[in-house]
């Protein structure tokens, strides 16, 4: 018996670092040359500053250094990204991101919320109520990171917490979230590293990008979707001469347009 029970730990113990490895490629290409150190005047109060949403991810499976899915490219990602709003627009900008927790009103002093990675969230009923009302008081939401179908389905399950009833749409290329500052008829897939130099290859489920949203009962998209792509990963890593700049660009004038409409609708 004890012989068993050693074997059967052995076995148990291999099948959960097979399933460890399988799932750390997202996390492995951080950037570990990155200064995280806060920019000069981060503390400045200024007209738009990017919220990024810190979700419950149930057993949450870190990867080194406490990493979680809804800090994936945190922070070079909205910094970087906070650089090219400040240079490409008039919009008065913070220079530091706003993390988000699920489970406070902070929610509520921040217009415009991106959050990483839907795919691996999980929604409590007092979580899915504070950002049901949020949406409907005029917040805007940004989901990014999400492939395949097993990632959308755990994306939709909280979507259908927040919103029961709402359907959802893929967005036509003359929609007004294309073109309220950049004209974006001619998008395409954008790429995370893992994707590029990290040696995945893409399933038939995640190999086309996906538009999507949500509208309140005025019609303003309130909950915008980019599923199977990496809009975040393309800001993070806009700077590194291995990732394709006509995917970087495209990232950033998307972000730029869902703010504006955000803060605009």
């Amino acid at each position: 018996m004890k012989l068993f029970s050693f074997i059967l730990t052995g076995f148990l113990l291999a099948v959960l670092s097979s399933a460890l490895l399988a799932v750390q490629p997202r996390a492995l290409q951080k950037d570990e040359n990155y200064d995280e150190s806060l920019p000069l005047n981060a503390k400045l109060k200024a007209e738009w500053v990017f919220a990024r949403y810190h979700y419950d991810s149930g057993g949450g499976f870190g990867f080194g250094r406490g990493f979680q899915r809804w800090a994936a490219d945190y922070p070079k990602s909205d910094r970087q990204f906070i650089e090219a709003v400040k240079r490409l627009t008039r919009v008065d900008t913070r220079t530091i991101e706003q993390v988000v927790d699920a489970n406070s009103d902070d929610i509520f002093n921040w217009p415009w919320i991106f959050v990483e990675d839907a795919g691996a969230w999980r929604m409590s009923e007092p979580q899915a109520a504070r950002l049901r009302q949020y949406l409907l008081r005029g917040g805007f939401i940004m989901l990014d990171d999400t492939h395949g179908d097993f990632e959308w389905q755990t994306l939709l399950d909280g979507v259908r917490m927040i919103f029961p009833d709402r359907p959802i749409e893929d967005l036509a290329d003359q929609d007004e979230l294309f073109h309220v500052l950049y004209d974006l008829d001619e998008r395409f897939q954008i790429p995370g590293t893992r994707y590029i130099w990290g040696g995945r290859r893409y399933t038939a489920d995640s190999s086309v990008p996906k538009w999507r949203a949500i509208r309140d009962d005025r019609g303003r998209i309130v909950i915008a979707i980019c599923h199977n792509s990496d809009v975040g990963d393309a800001w993070e890593w806009a700077d590194s001469p291995r990732y394709p700049e006509r995917d970087a660009s495209l990232a950033f004038r998307l972000g730029i347009n869902y703010i504006i409409y955000g803060m605009t609708h």
